[in-house]
């Protein structure tokens, strides 16, 4: 480490703490509210969704057979659980269908990381939405800036799923925001989380993936009341020798974590998902889409696809011939050839074996070939077909551009939510329920909110 990168991280983890420590409510803009509580919104929504996905009933019978004393809402369930066990619940319910927010400053799914050990603890304190969101977002700024630091070597080197790793350490800040922690009990908080931080990428198309994020609202959660409770830790974990940052990444760069993102806020780059797919999947159906409608394409027209990529996402999400609706969503061939079929990308049904394994899909998958190229743009895609006519069709899309337009975002995210909480709690109550989330920046305690969201 040279004389500038010491000087830069020189009580890094302090000063992160204390950033992330005095936000107040009144230092957010309105498009931060409103970008958190979209980020509740959907979040809330993919959970309730995911719990009746299967891994969320093995993780179910469990912990409940564990046992303790229920004191925490599970979304989508009538059960209660221990707050940590609810945390690790709702996050693996909450990303089990890979359909909630990313931030490429991470880059990972923050949300679920973080949400679900704050609606936990938040339950178990009478927490007021203020509380809730200023806490949110404070967790999702530390864990943006770290993932600054480390970039790219954490998440496209070493393969650490930064959803499992950074998202402990957002969900740590987050929950000992909530706690009203003094600096050193904060910075301990984060010391706490960092040494539980773990989680493979090679997981990807796998429980675990979901797992991750369960796990990182488990150890924030309880790494912010261990360290409530006096639990000692090294107050320079992120960029101590040997410490989180050079354990999790061959690169360091802590000057990063001081810059300020546009507007002020990484939250305000949240991405959300309108495919029930990897995000680095997102560009390419996108690109497709647009050829398809442009041109009117049917499957049998098309000779070949060329994707051009980040060679990022063939490490993330290349799965060649998937089998389950699963490996489906890591699948760049098989989501595209979705996409130029007309298959609904954003419906959880979709995603199936019977999908995987239709001749016209697999046909068409076998025919999308790939340039992938270095120093690119992860959400970046350029499509190009070639027809059967010998003529050339070419669009690019960028995913990662966020929308400029809030309430139009509010409005997709809102019908999104409808779609996923309506089978789970009935129409009338997913829209009250999504109506108590857009009001939370007035909301007392979250009780009335969590009981609409129990089956």
């Amino acid at each position: 480490m040279n004389v500038a990168i010491d000087m830069a991280a020189e009580g890094m983890t302090r000063h992160l703490a204390e950033q992330a420590r005095t936000l107040r409510w009144a230092d957010l803009p309105a498009p931060v509210r409103q970008v958190a509580c979209h980020a509740v919104l959907d979040t809330i929504g993919c959970a309730l969704a995911g719990a009746r996905e299967p891994l969320a009933d093995i993780l179910f019978a469990e912990l409940a057979e564990a046992g303790g004393t229920p004191g925490a809402t599970l979304l989508g369930r009538a059960s209660r659980l221990p707050p940590a066990a609810a945390a690790l619940l709702n996050g693996a319910a909450g990303h089990a269908l890979d359909f909630d927010d990313v931030n490429m400053a991470m880059p990972g799914h923050p949300s679920v990381a973080i949400l679900p050990a704050l609606l936990a603890l938040g339950e178990a304190r009478g927490a007021t939405g203020p509380e809730l969101l200023t806490a949110f977002v404070a967790g999702t700024e530390l864990a943006c800036r770290v993932g600054r630091t480390i970039a790219p070597g954490h998440y496209d080197g070493l393969g650490f799923h930064a959803t499992a790793t950074l998202g402990s350490l957002g969900a740590a800040a987050a929950c000992a925001h909530l706690l009203g922690l003094d600096a050193a009990r904060f910075a301990a908080a984060l010391g706490i989380a960092a040494t539980q931080a773990a989680g493979l990428k090679s997981m990807f198309g796998t429980d675990c993936k979901p797992l991750h994020a369960g796990k990182a609202a488990y150890h924030g959660l309880l790494a912010a009341k261990l360290a409530a409770r006096g639990f000692t830790s090294r107050a320079d974990a992120i960029e101590c020798p040997q410490g989180f940052a050079a354990t999790h990444s061959p690169d360091f760069h802590p000057a990063r974590a001081f810059k300020t993102p546009p507007g002020g806020f990484h939250i305000l780059a949240n991405l959300f998902k309108y495919h029930a797919a990897c995000y680095l999947t997102h560009a390419p159906i996108e690109a497709a889409r647009a050829l398809r409608e442009a041109h009117g394409l049917a499957p049998e027209r098309i000779a070949a696809a060329r994707l051009t990529l980040s060679e990022a996402c063939d490490r993330v999400c290349n799965i060649p011939s998937p089998r389950t609706g699963l490996e489906a969503k890591f699948s760049l061939r098989l989501t595209t050839a979705m996409a130029l079929a007309g298959i609904e990308t954003g419906a959880l049904a979709t995603y199936s074996e019977a999908t995987a394994a239709d001749p016209v899909l697999t046909g068409l998958r076998d025919r999308v070939s790939f340039d992938f190229r270095p120093d690119r743009s992860h959400t970046l895609a350029e499509l190009e077909l070639e027809l059967t006519d010998g003529s050339v069709l070419r669009a690019r899309h960028d995913s990662g551009v966020p929308a400029a337009d809030l309430d139009r975002q509010g409005q997709r995210l809102e019908a999104k939510f409808l779609t996923l909480a309506g089978p789970v709690l009935g129409e009338g109550r997913a829209r009250e329920a999504a109506g108590r989330i857009a009001a939370l920046g007035e909301a007392g305690e979250l009780g009335g909110l969590l009981a609409l969201c129990v089956a």
